[in-house]
Formats: C-alpha cells, sequence, structure tokens
C-alpha cells in the first residue's frame, strides 16, 4: 500500500507574511462575482478607492469614482476581460476627492482561474508612474519644439547672411557668431532658485554674456557699458534678444562706435507698467547717416522679431555723433 502524500499547508505566521509582503509591495486585491457584479476588496483597495472598509461594493460604484474621460473606455475592456485570453492590464484615473490617481487593474481573462462564479485580480497604485512617463513626453515634446525652433532660425540666419556678405570666409564668420550667440543665450536659460518655475536669464547677464565675444576680437576694452535693472527674461525673449543684441552689435563693429578706437556703447533699461524700454546708445565712433537703401535682411529680421515675438517696437535715432536704438517690448512677452 503506498505512503500517502504528505501535503504542505502554509503555516499562520507564513500566511501572515504573505499579507505583510503584499501590503509592502502596494498591491490591492479584488475578486469580482460575475454574476451578481459585486466586488470584494481588502482595505488596501478600499483605501486606494477612497471607499469606506466594508462597504459593498459594485462596478457602478467604483465606476461612479473613475475619471469621466476614462469610464466609457474601462467599463467596456472591464465587460471584455472575460473572453480575453491571458493576463490583461488596464490603465485608468481615477478621482478621490481632488485628487487624481492612475491605476492599474490586473487580472487573467478567459475565466482562468475562476472559482464558483468569482474572478480574482488585484489594483496597482501606478500614479508616480504614469508622472514620471508624462514628464517624459512633455520633456521630449519641449525638447522638440526647441530643436524645430533652432533649425529654422539657423535656416533663417544663413539665409540672411548669405545676402549681406560677398565672400564664403565672411559669410561663415558671421553666421557662425550668430549662431554661438543664440548658443550663449541658450546656456543662460534655466530656472531661477526662489524666482521662477519657468526657463528664464536675468536680463544683465544675457546682454554680458552675448556682448562679451567682442572683446575677444578684441575690438573694445571696457567700452561697452550695461546698466539695467534685475529683470527675468523668459525662454522665448532670451532667443529674439540674442538675435537682436547681436545685430546690433555686429553692425557697430563694422560701421558705428565699436569700429573706432574711442567708440563707446552703453545699454540701458527701464520698465514701466506699459512697456519695458531698452535704450542703445553709440558714442565716439565715426560720423553716421541714415542710409537711403532698402533696409537689410538683418534690420528686417529684427524688426519682425520684435513685432512678433515680443510684441513691441524699434526706433534708430541716426545723429552724427552716434545712433540710438530705442526697443519697447511688452513687459508679458519679454517674461515668457
Amino acid at each position: 500500500m503506498p505512503a500517502p502524500v504528505e501535503t504542505s499547508q502554509p503555516s499562520l505566521w507564513e500566511a501572515k507574511n504573505l499579507v505583510r509582503a503584499v501590503e509592502a509591495a502596494g498591491v490591492a486585491l479584488w475578486s469580482w462575482n460575475v454574476d451578481t457584479d459585486a466586488l470584494t476588496m481588502d482595505k488596501q483597495a478600499h483605501d486606494l478607492w477612497g471607499l469606506d472598509q466594508g462597504s459593498s461594493v459594485n462596478f457602478e460604484d467604483l465606476s461612479d469614482h473613475i475619471h469621466p474621460a476614462d469610464r466609457d473606455r474601462v467599463r467596456a475592456a472591464f465587460t471584455a476581460t472575460r473572453a480575453i485570453l491571458g493576463p490583461y492590464e488596464i490603465d485608468f484615473r481615477i478621482m478621490v476627492g481632488d485628487e487624481l490617481r492612475w491605476v492599474s487593474a490586473r487580472g487573467k481573462g478567459d475565466d482562468e482561474g475562476i472559482v464558483e462564479r468569482v474572478m480574482f485580480g488585484v489594483f496597482l497604485d501606478v500614479t508616480g508612474r504614469k508622472q514620471a512617463e508624462e514628464g517624459r513626453e512633455l520633456l521630449a515634446g519641449e525638447m522638440s519644439h526647441r530643436v524645430k525652433n533652432l533649425l529654422a532660425i539657423a535656416a533663417g540666419l544663413t539665409a540672411i547672411t548669405s545676402r549681406s556678405t560677398s565672400t564664403v570666409n565672411d559669410m561663415a564668420r558671421e553666421l557662425t557668431q550668430r549662431l554661438t550667440a543664440l548658443g550663449r543665450a541658450h546656456d543662460l536659460v534655466r530656472p531661477l532658485p526662489g524666482q521662477t518655475t519657468a526657463a528664464a536669464a536675468l536680463l544683465g547677464d544675457l546682454l554680458s554674456v552675448l556682448l562679451a565675444p567682442y572683446d575677444d576680437m578684441g575690438a573694445f576694452n571696457g567700452r561697452i557699458r550695461v546698466s539695467v535693472p534685475r529683470m527675468v527674461v523668459g525662454e522665448n525673449a532670451t532667443t529674439t534678444l540674442a538675435l537682436i543684441v547681436h545685430e546690433l552689435a555686429t553692425n557697430s563693429l563694422k560701421y558705428g562706435a565699436l569700429s573706432s578706437s574711442t567708440g563707446l556703447v552703453d545699454v540701458s533699461c527701464s520698465a514701466r507698467d506699459e512697456a519695458v524700454t531698452v535704450v542703445w546708445t553709440e558714442r565716439g565712433g565715426p560720423p553716421v547717416e541714415k542710409s537711403t537703401a532698402p533696409a537689410g535682411y538683418g534690420t528686417k529680421l529684427v524688426e519682425r522679431s520684435i513685432a512678433s515675438a515680443l510684441r513691441g517696437s524699434i526706433h534708430y535715432d541716426w545723429m552724427e555723433d552716434g545712433l540710438i536704438v530705442t526697443l519697447k517690448v511688452d513687459p508679458d512677452r519679454l517674461a515668457a
């Protein structure tokens, strides 16, 4: 007579440890009677859904907590789970008071493991994972947006530079300077601790960094003076200001105050409720006259950028001893 087969039953201590492991993993347990539509859930599941412990629950009770945008999808998917072969997983949003949570419902389809018309599964709180995924998607979208913008700007600068220079070397030099100015501006775009959560730069830092390359060229030694209040410049405005400042500095180096050993450039700023005014003043350079020729592509780019991106204006005041350029921009656009 064969010896009886011994069966190993988990001890009470082991069973309690398994419960502790489930709780530590954040796994909420549920069972669903496919005939009565009644749901039985453990304490962790009740807490996840914001329901009182011990209350009777059916799918309609849970449905009231599902985000309206996901409700129909979840109803259809939950009903269809019995026809799904193998494991299934459904992610959806629920509202617990004013708090939004992401829940993942998991189980087995095709009535696998069903016992006396009761199916089993788990709920997992996947809010952290979903928020991380949304953050990555937002970052990817932002990076794509920035890259497209920079490529468009680079293409425009290439076209403008090719029309305003006569040799390949001149074009390569000017285009490199323009793109380098853009790069320096974007290096400054970062959150300012304690001030803003948006990408931003300080106006004084932006101007100083953009104008520093002209010192490297030996064009001046302390002849550019920047005096502006502490003011935040947003990411979008940074790119526009970088183009404008570089265009003004380049023209000054070619024809204005920076082309002379005695020339000076002052950049100042004042802020009013209705506008922020930036004044670029050149003195001590060669005599200047307002050109009667059609505006160059660089000038057109500056005027178009001021009007569209900063919702402002630019005014040139040509005088015998120098040039004053006055920029007026919308404060909201400057911070954007």
